[in-house]
């Protein structure tokens, strides 16, 4: 079955690599115009002009923090001028200045990766609310990680802030309904720019090997989850969807 997402825009934050680059992909094979929001204006454009290629649907770009406090405000005005609705936000931003024990971590630390992995998406998909959702409905979708559903040596304080955000997933699904639909993704380790450290070399070869699908996610399986989700999930609300090659169930020992 071929989900088509023709006439709808969306909002894919991170969006100009690794697991957001995959989704804005997905989005503009299947017909949906995307605007794709980073820091970096140079790796905007760049993603933009690999998204033109691909046909269907039409892209477009903002570089722009989606830590602070502005909910992206800019952004979604300039999304409803350029194409008319927001019908489906993506929140899949995120940061982690600190890895290693979380009794170790500074306060700094916390603050930046609690203003983008937990806040952006909290005043994010607000302002998506108030500028078209509220009366158009629409879907947001939330990227977490399998770190939500287990404690890790490394990647405690990230972790603890996607585990939140799954929470936030469901709170908001229960409030935004029937309209909007609110749903998370939660990958394992991905083959991204971002993951590098956990997958490059023989460590990456160690963890795949431990689970039942014996291999690393690749973006586009994370893409074409959220392709699911934007596009045919139409009776899923608060749900988080967990694509880890099966780790969660791999037995120890």
């Amino acid at each position: 079955m071929e989900l088509r997402l023709d006439g709808k825009t969306s909002i894919v934050t991170g969006g100009s690599a690794g697991i957001g680059l995959a989704i804005a992909e997905e989005f503009v094979k299947a017909g949906a115009n995307v605007m794709i929001v980073s820091r970096k204006a140079d790796k905007c454009e760049a993603a933009a002009e690999q998204l033109a290629t691909l046909g269907g649907g039409q892209v477009d770009w903002r570089s722009h923090h989606t830590g602070g406090v502005d909910g992206g405000a800019e952004v979604m005005a300039a999304t409803l001028e350029r194409f008319g609705s927001i019908d489906i936000l993506v929140n899949n931003a995120a940061t982690n200045p600190h890895a290693g024990p979380i009794i170790d971590a500074e306060a700094g630390a916390f603050d930046k990766t609690y203003e983008v992995n937990l806040r952006g998406p909290l005043l994010w998909t607000q302002s998506a609310w108030r500028a078209w959702m509220k009366d158009n409905g629409g879907s947001v979708i939330n990227i977490a990680s399998v770190g939500a559903y287990k404690t890790s040596a490394a990647l405690g304080l990230y972790s603890i802030l996607k585990r939140a955000l799954v929470q936030m997933t469901e709170q908001l699904a229960s409030e935004l309904g029937p309209g909007v639909r609110v749903n998370a993704l939660a990958p394992s380790v991905v083959k991204t720019d971002f993951a590098r450290l956990l997958w490059e070399g023989e460590a990456g070869e160690q963890v795949a090997n431990r689970m039942p699908l014996k291999r690393l996610g690749e973006p586009a399986d994370i893409g074409r989850a959220a392709l699911f989700l934007a596009a045919d999930a139409q009776w899923m609300t608060g749900q988080c969807i967990v694509l880890d090659g099966g780790s969660l169930v791999t037995t120890a020992g």
